[in-house]
């Protein structure tokens, strides 16, 4: 029979485990996100620009050919990295009035 200091070692193992699982899918990009900007007939290419170089941290030139592609195809996926990296910058965007998403 085990007693709760074997336990409680045990359950710290396994969660220590799991989060080296975690960090190594990250590494490897298996637990990578995405987030998606839509097109919309509101925001203005400058607008769109500017918010892509503040939330996103683009350099201006990649957010204006991001704001192309958003216009001609719909759609564009602006970020990648982890849920939890891209939920702060995907709320930002919202707030900015930009439809978007994390996939």
């Amino acid at each position: 029979m085990m007693n709760s200091t074997m336990k409680t070692k045990i359950n710290n193992e396994i969660g220590t485990l799991e989060e080296h699982d975690v960090a190594l899918e990250e590494l490897l990009g298996l637990n990578s996100s995405e987030i998606i900007v839509y097109n919309d007939d509101v925001n203005t290419f400058d607008h769109v620009i500017g918010t892509l170089v503040e939330v996103c941290e683009h350099h201006p030139h990649q957010a204006e050919q991001c704001a192309i592609i958003i216009h001609h195809n719909g759609k564009c996926g602006v970020k990648t990295g982890s849920y939890k990296e891209l939920e702060p910058k995907c709320s930002k965007l919202l707030s900015a009035g930009l439809n978007a998403e994390i996939v």
